[in-house]
């Protein structure tokens, strides 16, 4: 048998890593269709061009979020609006934000702490130094940290892990408005103070979801954004409509979540979701 018998095709190097490319694009619009945008634009230039996608140093995954940042950069870093959008409403209020900030900032923040790679990586992904990247990062994290505070709902039934996530988000200077480890819980907890942000776990204590406690309070207060941080990433990556924007899998690094946080406040009125 050839060498090249066994190496991955095209395709399924990309179709590995085309949901986390999703998971990305949609955290750093705050949209999935904005999101699925850039991701099919990404295809569509592999696919036009597929000698760029074999160059990169750090393999396939790399390689295709450079191609991401190659296009994401040429357009200015743009979120898709809705024609006629009101300037006072959500998205326009986001992009409003977005001009506060250092630029490519945020990317450089969530390819290193939301997507795992490297520094070294980020710098292969953006097309800048080593120390440019990490200087971004760092510069990331004060100004979200800085900009927005907010009241947080978590929804978790290991105990461990519901203290560890109260403590993450105490320290970035949030409020905890409670904890809830079933459905019907983080129902009461959600209508007794309405949070800005939803930490929720996908399987419950009593055989609950997370989802449909965030569905149930989403039917109430649209337009509340919500971070699945789940053992089961992959019953909400499925490519189908209405993935979440904001998902951090089990086990997860401190970092992850304070980045995804820091993400779903800036776009604290993203369309809601439903799965």
């Amino acid at each position: 048998m050839c060498a090249n018998d066994t190496e991955p095709s095209l395709s399924e190097q990309v179709g590995t890593a085309l949901p986390y490319l999703r998971r990305y694009a949609r955290a750093l619009t705050g949209s999935q269709a904005s999101g699925d945008h850039y991701a099919a634009a990404t295809l569509e230039a592999i696919l036009d061009d597929r000698d760029a996608f074999g160059t990169s140093e750090g393999g396939p995954r790399v390689a295709l979020f450079a191609m991401f940042h190659g296009i994401w950069d040429s357009a200015g870093g743009a979120l898709h609006l809705p024609h006629n959008t009101s300037v006072d409403a959500p998205r326009a209020r986001a992009l409003r934000h977005l001009a506060r900030l250092t630029p490519r900032t945020r990317e450089a923040l969530l390819l290193q702490t939301v997507e795992g790679f490297t520094l070294d990586e980020v710098a292969q992904i953006l097309r800048i130094s080593g120390d440019e990247a990490a200087e971004l990062v760092a510069i990331a994290r004060a100004e979200m940290h800085d900009m927005v505070r907010g009241r947080v709902l978590v929804i978790e039934d290991e105990p461990i892990i519901a203290m560890e996530i109260e403590a993450i988000v105490t320290e970035m200077g949030h409020e905890v408005t409670g904890i809830a480890t079933t459905r019907d819980e983080a129902v009461a907890l959600g209508r007794a103070i309405p949070p800005d942000v939803i930490l929720a776990d996908i399987q419950l204590a009593d055989k609950s979801s997370g989802v449909d406690a965030v569905n149930d309070l989403g039917d109430e207060r649209p337009g509340t954004p919500v971070v699945f941080i789940t053992a089961f990433p992959e019953r909400l990556l499925t490519g189908q409509p209405n993935e979440p924007a904001f998902l951090i899998a089990k086990p997860f690094r401190p970092p992850q979540v304070v980045s995804a946080l820091s993400q779903a406040m800036f776009f604290a009125s993203s369309a809601p979701l439903r799965v």
